[in-house]
């Protein structure tokens, strides 16, 4: 839990500082319990290195300094995280920053939307809150034909259902808060690399490979990159390397400073050692619970692709062929009044803006975590006002559905 750490000398104190040295500096750019975190996640996704911060939000922020300056854009898919779709198109507006906003299967608008300015394609593997599933191959496939690194928000399918890299994604990203940590308790997000991307090629990637002024000229590509002397220290040369997750640490977690607390990092570590049963769980239940609802006669439908016979099917097979995690969405045949009534009557079910909890969520999305984009951008998302998205638990199956069936009894359509 220190803030701090003692230095053997002066000559341990600068190189360090320096970055020509691994070891624990200052809480808000490293720290032993996080440094364990990270190299937990970045060994789950099959990547070199990752970067521990403050939450979800916190790890885009990070990602995305690494990547723009004023002027530049990124293009990602509209079905996304309320949260996300206002960090984008809001506050990265701020910084000189455009997203440009495509359909989740539109890759004839991701191809007219690159150009010049472009730093990177962003994409969620399983869309909050309506489980879009996302053709990464497709996805990497475009951006690579145009020297751009594909980030991958794997936050809802975990790198128990999906990994990423395996796809074709560059950077991988990670509200810890949801099923990796899994218990509602700790806010947390990552940053995790896969470490083969030429960040050097085109010339586009100037904070990470141009010489940096606050490190005294160093550029973080050539010195922690794949062709590097780091790379070669760690045996990975003309392979791997780490340059994306240090200059996230070296320029934005010390300039930023959104940097995650141990205890916080102790909550995830420990959640992520239960992750596969609960993951099963999870799965398990979310399919049994979409059945029920899909049957229901109060029901105008269910959006989940774990469920058999959805459009999503052959692409939920193919990236995540162990389940379609459990969140999701449906909508009733009263609509937004039914669903404000539903919502009013469940019992054990709990209101919570949050998922990948143990226990199972409920949420108006319109209301709360998209509330405050506009309705065409509701509707793109998939949580117009009468929506309904559930983070299915891991209780007793019945219980879930009892409490549901009990509530919808209440609803009048």
């Amino acid at each position: 839990m220190n803030t701090a750490f003692v230095f053997k000398d002066t000559t341990d104190a600068a190189s360090k500082f320096a970055l020509q040295a691994f070891g624990p500096i200052y809480g808000r750019i490293t720290n032993p319990t996080n440094d364990a975190m990270e190299a937990k996640i970045a060994a789950l996704e099959g990547g070199t290195a990752a970067v521990s911060c403050s939450s979800g939000h916190a790890a885009q922020l990070l990602c995305f300094s690494n990547l723009m300056q004023p002027g530049d854009n990124f293009v990602s898919t509209r079905q996304l995280y309320g949260g996300s779709v206002t960090q984008f198109g809001r506050q990265f507006k701020q910084f000189g920053w455009e997203c440009r906003f495509v359909n989740v299967n539109d890759f004839a608008a991701i191809e007219a939307n690159i150009d010049d300015k472009t730093k990177a394609v962003f994409v969620e593997t399983l869309g909050n809150p309506a489980g879009a599933v996302a053709d990464l191959e497709k996805f990497a496939e475009i951006a690579h034909r145009h020297g751009l690194p594909l980030i991958v928000d794997n936050t809802t399918a975990t790198p128990y259902l999906c990994r990423p890299f395996e796809w074709g994604a560059d950077i991988v990203l990670h509200s810890g808060t949801k099923y990796l940590s899994g218990h509602g308790n700790a806010l947390a997000g990552f940053v995790v690399e896969k470490g083969d991307f030429d960040w050097g090629a085109s010339g586009k990637f100037p904070i990470i490979a141009a010489p940096c002024d606050s490190y005294h000229g160093m550029s973080f590509y050539d010195t922690f990159g794949k062709d590097g002397p780091v790379a070669e220290m760690l045996g990975t040369k003309g392979q791997k390397g780490i340059a994306f997750a240090i200059a996230a640490k070296g320029l934005g977690l010390r300039d930023l400073g959104p940097c995650l607390s141990p205890m916080s990092a102790f909550l995830v570590n420990m959640g992520t050692e239960t992750l596969p049963l609960r993951m099963d769980k999870h799965c398990t239940n979310a399919v049994a619970v979409a059945q029920f609802l899909e049957s229901h006669p109060k029901v105008a439908k269910v959006s989940y692709s774990g469920l058999p016979g959805s459009p999503e099917e052959t692409l939920r097979k193919k990236y995540t062929p162990k389940g379609a995690s459990s969140l999701y969405t449906f909508s009733l045949k009263g609509g937004f009044e039914a669903a404000k009534k539903l919502v009013n009557s469940v019992e054990m079910i709990a209101l919570v803006a949050n998922l990948g909890d143990t226990k199972t969520l409920i949420a108006h999305p319109a209301s709360m975590m998209h509330a405050q984009l506009t309705l065409q951008q509701q509707i793109d998302a998939g949580a117009d006002p009468s929506v309904l998205r559930v983070s299915i638990g891991i209780e007793d199956t019945h219980d879930i559905i009892a409490d549901l069936s009990q509530a919808l009894d209440k609803v009048d359509v």
